[in-house]
């Protein structure tokens, strides 16, 4: 969670491992198929009758008209050849999922590298948490350090390892899911404008005076486009919305965590998801945001148009808030 640093707490995530689905190896599958009961990630999840999710051999069975196709008409549509998930090698280990979320992998070890970094300089004024962490006065007229928006998503409560580890373990099981459907620079453009729209939140809603720390308001963003992009590709969002609700209601019930970031990161997410499904293919056909796929060119220029009108509406909220903080606002 994104918490004062005296905060310990981090943020609630599910236990456990999650189903891995049989195509992809290194990809957790929440959903599974209506027929079979096959755990099924997003590339893998295809429309059936009334809503139900099937997985990609059902859905071709159904086509077929074998019986055996979880009662799927036989004018199912199934995905194009060239949208087929390409069944993955179980074999690859560690390189093989670096080459398939690379932004998860390089924010988990700068994370945890900037965790070592404040440990080592704990104590001090200008230690690694006293120079990264945000707070409103750092974007107002006691100062100008917006970068500090973004790099508040880096440090972590010293005061234990609970709240790094649990931010990073929702980063690390979202990611494995959201990164390679999205591709790289779509996922970095999700987390590092949901830290920012966080920011934004706590620059209006809490205490200027109050430094937040913490990666949950990118991690909430990530919950957010991940319950998006599942539902637009006809995927099952219960389980994903029942652990928003809950994350949302304990942000708020427990003392010292920032519930504005919370909420910032969450509301952007759902701005960066919407734009994302907004340019994509059909429900079960795999939002097309990779140049292979079918529309996966022509949808990144709308993608990427979506992501600076949204920073823009960023970087405007961020102008206001900042003007908003008079003197007399931030004395007291």
């Amino acid at each position: 969670m994104s918490s004062t640093p005296s905060d310990p707490h981090g943020p609630d995530v599910a236990h456990g491992t999650p189903p891995v689905c049989p195509r992809h190896p290194g990809r957790a599958a929440y959903v599974r198929c209506s027929a079979c009961g096959t755990p099924a990630c997003l590339d893998c999840q295809r429309p059936g009758v009334g809503g139900a999710t099937v997985c990609p051999d059902c859905a071709a069975r159904a086509q077929d008209g074998k019986p055996d196709g979880g009662g799927l008409p036989q004018t199912t549509t199934t995905a194009p050849a060239s949208a087929a998930p390409r069944p993955a090698s179980p074999r690859g280990g560690l390189r093989a999922s670096a080459r398939a979320m690379p932004v998860t992998w390089t924010l988990l070890v700068l994370t945890v590298a900037a965790y070592a970094g404040q440990w080592a300089s704990r104590g001090s004024r200008t230690g690694v948490t006293e120079t990264l962490w945000y707070a409103g006065a750092y974007t107002s007229p006691l100062g100008l350090e917006p970068w500090r928006m973004l790099t508040y998503a880096v440090v972590h409560d010293v005061s234990g390892p609970t709240h790094l580890a649990l931010n990073m373990l929702a980063l690390w099981v979202i990611g494995r899911v959201l990164e390679p459907v999205l591709g790289w620079w779509r996922f970095l453009a999700l987390y590092l404008l949901s830290a920012v729209g966080g920011a934004v939140a706590a620059l209006w809603l809490a205490d200027p005076l109050q430094p937040v720390v913490g990666a949950s308001g990118a991690v909430y963003g990530l919950f957010s486009a991940l319950f998006l992009v599942t539902r637009f590709r006809g995927g099952q969002v219960g389980s994903i919305a029942v652990l928003i609700g809950l994350n949302l209601v304990i942000s708020v019930l427990l003392p010292g965590i920032s519930w504005q970031v919370h909420v910032g990161g969450l509301l952007t997410g759902a701005a960066v998801g919407a734009v994302y499904t907004a340019a994509g293919g059909p429900p079960g056909h795999g939002v097309a945001v990779r140049g292979d796929r079918p529309g996966g060119r022509a949808s990144a220029g709308v993608h990427a148009a979506g992501l600076a009108l949204l920073a823009a509406v960023l970087t405007a909220l961020t102008l206001s808030g900042a003007e908003r903080l008079g003197m007399s606002a931030l004395m007291g």
